[in-house]
């Protein structure tokens, strides 16, 4: 739970008075108008894809790290790519192969022998976005490295200690795990992801659109400053700031009892669908989330919708399912629905 501790802090020395709504008007504005450069950016190098758009800035702005979901071809290293240029960040790519050992993504010690002395190479983890590419085709011990980076934004070499960059995202993608080659990430660590989304394909509309892009070659025409990594870091502590009403927070944590069994209207036949609910850290990510997508939508405030609009990418990780409900193919989704149907919004 460090990871989500140093989360709610938001950050050694910048704002520790977190959720209180006290934001002034100057500072929405340049909120605003930071995420309208970031927007910008972003839309005129990846044609369509909004909800992976709202994933990455509302994950980047909780300081939470995202795991993808989709067959080959449909932008994610484009979209990773395209971020961090929009934040003026480091970037970096580990390609995730079976072979792959934790060294490879932390970094090594390297001995020279004209001066008999070690030195440390850091590896491309370290860096403010870190695309790690199939990440269910490594083994246990490299996702575990990872993961451990993620969780302490902290690496260790030769018994020292490295912080990671301020900020740092990792954006994860996975293939189905029915293809070749690839191994099945535990639940546990799944839930390490702020949001997991599930993408799918562009409509006809978009698909023209990305052919006549294209053939024009008009991708990253963009007229807009990027950001820096400082007004990535505001909008971090801006949406820490945004207000929480215990009302809110209530319902957060009625809706995460219901997915175990609970609440205040319990489901009657969950049990048959689901054999593991989420954990406090599905109720820290909801409001973590909600918080977000409030600042992204322009308000100091969190509503019900905030919670609602990205139920399923923060919570389908969460849930584990019975294997009744695998062999019925019930979707986590469908799961989803249900909760939120029987949990009465303030």
């Amino acid at each position: 739970m460090a990871g989500e501790r140093d989360a709610m802090k938001g950050g050694e020395g910048r704002d520790m008075q977190v959720a209180n709504g006290q934001i002034s008007i100057e500072e929405m504005t340049k909120a605003r108008e930071a995420l309208a450069r970031i927007g910008e950016i972003f839309s005129a190098t990846v044609v369509g894809q909004d909800a992976l758009y709202r994933a990455l800035i509302v994950a980047l702005m909780a300081r939470g790290h995202v795991l993808l979901e989709s067959v080959p071809g449909l932008a994610k290293t484009t979209a990773a790519v395209t971020l961090s240029k929009a934040i003026s960040g480091a970037f970096s790519r580990i390609q995730c192969t079976p072979d792959l050992m934790p060294n490879d993504i932390v970094g090594t010690q390297i001995y020279t022998y004209e001066t008999g002395t070690f030195s440390t190479q850091l590896g491309p983890v370290h860096a403010n976005m870190v695309l790690l590419d199939e990440i269910n085709r490594s083994s246990a011990k490299t996702q575990s490295a990872m993961l451990e980076a993620m969780q302490e934004r902290q690496t260790s070499i030769g018994g020292t200690i490295y912080q990671l960059p301020d900020p740092f995202m990792v954006l994860a993608t996975q293939n189905p795990v029915d293809e070749e080659g690839t191994y099945i990430l535990p639940e546990a660590q799944m839930d390490r992801f702020l949001l997991k989304e599930v993408l799918t394909y562009p409509s006809p509309s978009e698909e023209i659109d990305i052919l006549t892009k294209s053939a024009e070659r008009d991708f990253g025409q963009s007229l807009a400053e990027p950001v820096t990594t400082d007004d990535v870091l505001f909008l971090q502590s801006i949406a820490d700031r945004v207000y929480v009403d215990q009302s809110i927070k209530a319902y957060i944590v009625a809706l995460i009892n219901t997915t175990r069994g609970g609440g205040p209207r319990p489901i009657p036949d969950i049990v048959h669908h689901v054999r593991v609910g989420s954990s406090p850290r599905g109720s820290l990510a909801l409001m973590r989330v909600g918080q977000a997508h409030a600042l992204l939508s322009g308000r100091n405030y969190v509503v019900p919708d905030d919670i609602r609009v990205m139920r399923y990418s923060v919570l389908r990780h969460r849930l584990i399912r019975t294997y009744d409900a695998l062999a019925a193919g019930i979707p986590a989704e469908h799961i989803i629905d249900d909760v939120f149907r029987a949990v009465p919004a303030p």
